[in-house]
């Protein structure tokens, strides 16, 4: 299934693009008024190969849940029977994300990759979990190149089945205690940052906890052999399995899905961000298909961000992940290509341009 999805991912069409570019300058506003806006729609119509491009509605979060081992080193007071805990709160409607994504007018699905418990059924649960959690990232590698490769074909599965229900528009979200961790070991291995600078307080912990995860990231690093991800496949999944969790490698998965399909992805925060630097180096192209729906408080997210060339929609400082950012931005994203659908021409309402 990996194989087949990195080979149906095409880049951002060159057409479509200086279509859009084109079609942006003859509406009626100046040249760029619309600032980062302009450039979203852009974006979506190289994506889909189209201009102007599809509005990105019905949109759905998906929020990946998953278990860590490195929870078990000290990088955070929460204890670790929170991320099942939280999974019942979104099915039950009672997560902030669920907030925000009924403001947006998005459908929210549950997928459980690797929770450390068994679920109930539940209407809006997908099960797919690899494991019940993953191995201490500081001790040795969190997966399997096997269970990460599974972990990502889990999460094309996800982005293919919510594409054949009708979303048009994908939104990534994550829930996993001690996921802040492993995604600075991430970004650290795809972009060569020093674990200091990309790694952040997650939750809220203290000096000594901070300087305690620090030090784990820099010993999962060490441990695994990992310094800077190369340029294979191959490579990006031993890296992805060595130091990432399930909710990265599914997350990547499920942006590899969305651009195999030409459905546009809203990444949320250093969680999303740390799973595309894994999807970019599967496949580059990947992230032409992708938006930064906000830049997190966490550093790394701002390291992987830059690496991905990616422009953050919305900042608001916020850390909470679960997708909140990334539905924030998902209203400015189809007034994005509102526009392009909706506001007249120079010639078609006869206004008179500026003068070049």
């Amino acid at each position: 299934m990996l194989a087949e999805t990195l080979a149906a991912i095409r880049p951002a069409d060159p057409r479509a693009l200086a279509e859009a570019r084109a079609h942006q300058d003859r509406l009626t506003k100046p040249k760029g008024s619309l600032g980062a806006l302009e450039e979203v729609a852009v974006r979506l119509a190289g994506a889909a190969g189209v201009c102007p491009p599809p509005m990105p509605e019905p949109a759905v979060l998906a929020i990946f849940a998953a278990d860590h081992g490195v929870h078990a080193s000290g990088v955070t007071p929460w204890p670790q029977e929170v991320t099942v805990q939280m999974v019942a709160n979104f099915l039950s409607g009672g997560g902030v994300a669920n907030a925000f994504a009924a403001q947006a007018g998005v459908s929210v699905t549950v997928v459980d990759v690797g929770v450390a418990a068994d679920l109930p059924d539940a209407p809006a649960l997908v099960k797919r979990k690899i494991a019940y959690g993953t191995a201490d990232l500081s001790k040795g590698p969190a997966m399997t190149v096997d269970q990460a490769a599974r972990a990502i074909e889990a999460g094309i599965e996800v982005a293919r089945d919510l594409v054949a229900q009708g979303a048009r528009c994908l939104i990534t979200g994550d829930m996993g205690i001690a996921n802040t961790t492993a995604s600075a070991a991430l970004v650290a291995a795809f972009t060569g940052a020093d674990p200091a600078e990309v790694t952040g307080r997650g939750t809220g912990v203290d000096d000594a906890t901070y300087e305690r995860k620090v030090g784990v990231v820099r010993e999962a690093l060490r441990v695994n052999g990992v310094t800077r991800a190369g340029s294979e496949a191959s490579d990006a999944l031993r890296v992805l399995a060595a130091v990432g969790g399930f909710e990265h490698a599914a997350i990547a998965g499920y942006i590899l899905g969305g651009a195999a399909a030409r459905v546009p992805v809203i990444l949320d925060g250093v969680i999303a961000g740390a799973a595309a630097l894994a999807a970019a180096a599967l496949d580059p192209a990947a992230v032409d298909h992708c938006l930064a729906g906000h830049r997190s408080a966490e550093p790394g997210h701002t390291v992987a961000l830059t690496a991905l060339g990616l422009h953050p929609l919305v900042d608001l400082e916020l850390r909470l992940g679960e997708g909140t950012g990334g539905l924030l931005a998902h209203p400015l994203v189809c007034a994005a290509v509102r526009v392009m659908h909706e506001v007249a021409t120079f010639d078609s309402a006869g206004v008179t341009e500026k003068p070049v």
